[in-house]
């Protein structure tokens, strides 16, 4: 019996699997749909499909920069439970999705489970078997690709991940106190959660609204004119110390702010030192958490003794 390009999706969208793994099945079943259901369940592959809508917020940030040093990758995937996050093949596929992202510059997360990583191997087929075989939901969740003199720091075995992009020379990417500067600024990064590089890069309507607040607070104090304005423009500096990287105090010395660090490495080598962008990612940001009852789940597993 015969089967289509159609018969393939059909299936794909029916069972959850792989592409490959339904084109197979329909070889195998002579292209008879409910057969080929039933040898991909008979194999277990079917189960992915199940596990697809369970709740994954533990896994994995990872972050790192190409061989060359002139592009970085970061990246996060998701799995159920901290003990698959710590699992030697998820923190390897993991990896493998950084360097997948670093030499084949995915636009989205569907073009990069496209990516082959070998001859017969996708990034998508790998994490279905991924799926199967630690018996959880996983997921890529984001990532981003920065080019150019890019830095990278990794908290806590994955925790936090963080990827800086400099202006200035690709040559400083082999120079020790341009390496060491850029790694205490992602590590900045990683432990002061900044959300800007600058106060010049906040966005305007986001100034307006905090201006209000401030200004409505001062009001409701008693404070008007001049004397709410100059509390207003106090407490502005404040805000941008908390929000922008180059205003933060330097972790490493209070007594300057990053952007005087920066500088002050810059004049030392003679070249013009900035920060482009950045990106930080926390393990589970905004998701949902998994809720677990130890007592239940021992209570389910007596269950089926």
């Amino acid at each position: 019996m015969a089967f289509t390009a159609q018969d393939v999706k059909n299936l794909r969208e029916k069972t959850g699997c792989g592409m490959m793994e339904c084109k197979n099945a329909l070889v195998c079943s002579g292209g008879d749909f409910e057969a080929a259901i039933d040898f991909l369940r008979e194999r277990g592959l079917a189960a992915a499909s199940k596990k697809s809508g369970r709740v994954a917020s533990e896994g994995m940030a990872f972050a790192k920069v190409s061989l060359l040093g002139n592009v970085g990758a970061i990246i996060e995937v998701n799995s159920e439970t901290d003990f698959v996050a710590c699992n030697k093949d998820f923190q390897n596929f993991v990896y493998t999705c950084a360097d997948s992202v670093i030499e084949s510059a995915p636009e989205n997360i569907e073009a990069l489970l496209k990516v082959k990583v070998d001859s017969k191997d996708t990034i998508g087929s790998i994490l279905e078997s991924k799926i199967l075989t630690m018996g959880e939901n996983i997921k890529i969740r984001r990532f981003e690709r920065l080019e150019g003199l890019v830095s990278t720091y990794v908290h806590a075995g994955g925790k936090i991940a963080v990827a800086v992009q400099f202006s200035g020379d690709v040559s400083l990417s082999e120079n020790i106190e341009f390496k060491n500067m850029a790694r205490d600024v992602a590590m900045q990064i990683a432990a002061a959660n900044p959300r800007y590089v600058s106060s010049g890069s906040v966005d305007s309507e986001i100034l307006e609204h905090e201006k209000k607040i401030l200004k409505e607070q001062a009001i409701n104090s008693g404070k008007t004119g001049p004397i709410a304005e100059k509390i207003v423009s106090g407490k502005m500096g404040k805000f941008y110390k908390d929000v922008c990287l180059l205003e933060q105090p330097f972790v490493k010395d209070t007594s300057i702010t990053v952007f005087d660090y920066i500088q002050g490495v810059a004049k030392r080598l003679g070249e013009n030192l900035g920060v482009l962008k950045f990106f930080r990612f926390e393990r589970g940001e905004g998701l949902e958490k998994r809720e677990e009852n130890f007592a239940e789940e021992v209570a389910k597993v007596r269950g089926k003794n």
